[in-house]
């Protein structure tokens, strides 16, 4: 009886600093949030170029520039636009698109859930990948199995994903016709945009879960367990990799705020209207409120999955306290 009531007031005490903790991660955010805000904004303004200009064409009159650029609100001072800007976001209203004319929201709304999916896509197939291989990189050290997997890893962090878009679209969808060169409707249109994106992360998960499992298969406990006759397997998905995730973790959480923001370059290139291909066509026309709400949202998302990944180092490692 009094072991069972000792348990459930460790569990209650453990539910309650477990919630202090989340509460506190979220209120350390606030802070950060509002320092992105202003780099966000400044950093838009550095752009070159008038969108004003932009919008109207070269030919345009004083007088129209004068009217656009105070429709706009683009006459006020510096600071002040900030303060509106902030003063909407709390609202809700990320501004209109001064070429599309529709919602910033809408637009982001519209796009993000595509880039989402194939970041996630990506990470699913790089941690998956990455961690095998680390895994039997480290039970083979030294062998034929680990070198070859070594220099697989180097190889995928050193191929720039446009070259290795180009040669899957040209092998894939050229040659073998077994998927489509562009979109992101169906399952084998999602293939090679999510193994373009992932290939790099597979390298850097591999390299990761390799060296961490390494440091954990050389403690004493592991020894110990194998003089004891424990099952290879065991010691190794039950004891060692248990003890060797939080690197890994650290590195998926970090990869994959990392994969939201470099998947324009494979969204141009396969031809998805993801937000990062929004995103570059907002910095070419200049579309301050675009560029905004599109930044803003991405560096927003990153930093709630770190969060999100902190919080999960204490479920994957019940040793670690809550500060």
């Amino acid at each position: 009886m009094k072991a069972g009531y000792e348990r459930s007031h460790i569990s209650e005490f453990g539910g309650m600093s477990m919630l202090k903790y989340i509460v506190k991660r979220i209120l350390q955010m606030i802070p950060m949030l509002l320092i992105l805000t202003l780099v966000v904004f400044f950093m838009v303004r550095l752009i070159p170029g008038d969108p004003v200009t932009m919008s109207l064409g070269m030919g345009a009159g004083k007088e129209a520039i004068a009217a656009e650029t105070a429709r706009l609100g683009l006459d006020k001072p510096i600071w002040e636009q900030y303060f509106i800007w902030m003063g909407n976001l709390v609202k809700g209203d990320f501004g209109t698109s001064i070429f599309t004319h529709k919602s910033v929201l809408y637009e982001i709304t519209k796009r993000f859930p595509v880039t989402v999916r194939l970041a996630v896509g990506a990470t699913v197939v790089s941690t998956v990948v990455g961690v095998i291989f680390g895994i039997i990189a480290s039970v083979k050290r030294g062998k034929a199995a680990d070198n070859i997997l070594m220099v697989t890893s180097l190889l995928s962090v050193s191929t720039p994903s446009f070259f290795l878009a180009m040669i899957l679209m040209l092998i894939f969808c050229l040659q073998l016709r077994w998927f489509p060169v562009s979109g992101f409707d169906t399952w084998k249109h999602m293939v090679l945009p999510i193994i373009t994106l992932g290939t790099q992360e597979v390298g850097y998960i591999t390299r990761i879960t390799r060296s961490s499992m390494l440091d954990v298969l050389g403690e004493d406990y592991i020894r110990t367990s194998r003089a004891r006759g424990v099952a290879e397997q065991v010691i190794i998905f039950s004891h060692a990799f248990k003890n060797a995730i939080i690197p890994v973790l650290t590195s998926v959480g970090l990869r994959f705020g990392s994969l939201l923001a470099g998947a324009t370059l494979t969204e141009t290139v396969f031809s998805i209207a993801g937000i990062g291909r929004l995103t570059v066509d907002a910095v070419s026309q200049r579309d301050y409120p675009l560029i905004q709400g599109c930044i803003l949202v991405l560096a927003v998302t990153f930093v709630v999955v770190n969060t999100v990944v902190d919080i999960l180092y204490t479920v994957a490692d019940p040793r670690i306290k809550f500060d």
